[in-house]
């Protein structure tokens, strides 16, 4: 089969980071067509350059780079430092990036590409909030029945929040956007919550990343080291969630992962509960379902896999 031609809309972060270097190491099943920046970890500035960074990390420059939105729709921006750290990468000691940053917005890049190639063969891959994609609704609403799939990490069920006692951090940042997402009509798969703090970053699972001898390797396994400290206390886990490499991991793997076709809609007028991401998991409505909601997750798998690919850059 023909590899799966997709968009990386994304805030690096460290698990960002991790993403981006699977789909660049993974030219059988994935072809990234280009990676757009956006708001949300840590402001645009640096989530720009962190996608030019992790870039030239998988040696790979000649990946075209576009800078986004630098805030919601309607709020102001939350940042998630203190996770992250400063800087959104920090843990490796990696060099500025020498690629230059496209001059198109990031906006644009989606739209033009989605008009550009015939409908149903690219991929859109938010693994931040859905500011980008979002915007690219609203300025091309046709566009929405052009994608061939909005595979997107965000939003809960049974793990319910991660930045608020309701919410996830990517859907509670825009919750505007994502309802314009979840609306939209596009085919959508969501990895939530339920997914990702399945795929943990055991001692064992980071030491095979260090073993690889390489400096992805080594990069990978300090930015865990990193922000695995924040989720080891909250959670008193053995180990951090790798959020959104679960993205690119259902794209080249799908048997990895189960989930059930469902109504999801999220909550943007309560503050008590805004960014909740309402899923009938039960299908105890007659709300009609509109994305692929992930509940669970090979773990093992996924990091053989990411193992194997890491190795290769």
């Amino acid at each position: 089969m023909a590899p799966r031609r997709i968009i990386i809309d994304t805030d690096p972060g460290q698990d960002d980071a991790v993403a981006i270097l699977l789909a660049l190491a993974s030219p059988e099943e994935i072809e990234v067509l280009g990676i757009t920046a956006v708001a949300g970890n840590v402001p645009l500035p640096l989530t720009a350059r962190n996608a030019r960074i992790v870039c030239e990390l998988a040696g790979r420059p000649d990946i075209r780079v576009f800078a986004g939105c630098d805030r919601p729709l309607v709020r102001p921006l939350v940042t998630a430092e203190h996770v992250h750290g400063r800087t959104g990468l920090d843990g490796p000691d990696l060099p500025e990036p020498c690629m230059a940053l496209e001059e198109a917005h990031g906006v644009d890049f989606i739209v033009e590409t989605l008009r550009r190639e015939p409908p149903g063969t690219v991929t859109l891959c938010p693994l931040g909030p859905l500011t980008n994609i979002a915007t690219a609704i609203r300025r091309a609403p046709e566009i929405a029945d052009r994608v061939q799939e909005i595979v997107l990490m965000g939003g809960a069920y049974f793990e319910v929040g991660n930045i608020t006692p309701t919410a996830e951090f990517n859907i509670y940042v825009d919750p505007e956007a994502a309802d314009i997402v979840f609306r939209s009509g596009a085919p959508l798969a969501v990895v939530p919550l339920d997914v990702t703090h399945r795929a943990l970053v055991t001692p064992t699972r980071n030491a095979a990343f260090r073993a690889l001898g390489t400096p992805v390797g080594l990069a990978v396994a300090q930015m865990t080291d990193f922000f695995e400290r924040f989720d080891k206390e909250k959670y008193g886990a053995e180990g951090a969630p790798l959020h959104d490499p679960c993205v690119i991991a259902r794209l080249i793997r799908p048997a990895l992962f189960s989930g059930r076709h469902v109504n999801v809609e999220i909550e943007t007028g309560s503050a008590l509960t805004l960014g909740m991401t309402v899923a009938d998991w039960w299908g105890v409505t007659d709300r009609a379902p509109n994305a692929t909601f992930l509940g669970d997750v090979d773990a093992e798998g996924v990091f053989a896999l990411l193992t194997e690919r890491l190795a290769r850059l």
